[in-house]
């Protein structure tokens, strides 16, 4: 399991209030985890709150992009976002896991599946992170 220590994402305030922690990265990968509180943003039925889910998304991204940026390239952000929620979200802890699909010169295509402690596919989403030279 390797975690990159060049962006600490554990150390990021927004990170820390969620209870999101970067558990693992490889080459245009990244898992992340949500530990799931009673400070935890909930929803429908006492699940996690769906902004929650779509923060999620958009933050396993992030890191999956680092992990192998194009020499002069530079981050410039999320260009697009898209979620698909299939389950409530319960249980103790719930991962992200990120697949960068595609790096074009402009713009990363990303694949982002949520799944729960027990294992249960929760929602699936893509991200478009634009770089720029």
């Amino acid at each position: 399991m390797k975690v990159d220590n060049a962006w600490d994402f554990n150390a990021d305030p927004f990170h820390a209030y969620l209870g999101l922690t970067l558990e693992e990265t490889q080459e245009d990968y990244a898992r992340i985890r949500l530990s799931i509180n009673e400070n935890t943003p909930s929803g429908i039925g006492g699940s996690v709150n769906g902004g929650v889910l779509a923060t999620m998304i958009d933050m396993a991204a992030v890191p999956a992009v680092f992990t192998n940026i194009r020499e002069g390239s530079q981050p410039a952000g999320t260009a697009d976002l898209q979620i698909t929620y299939l389950r409530q979200a319960h249980g103790k802890w719930i991962d992200a896991q990120a697949h960068v699909v595609k790096r074009g010169r402009q713009l990363c295509t990303i694949h982002v599946d949520i799944h729960s402690d027990d294992g249960t596919h929760l929602a699936t989403g893509r991200v478009l992170y634009a770089l720029r030279s």
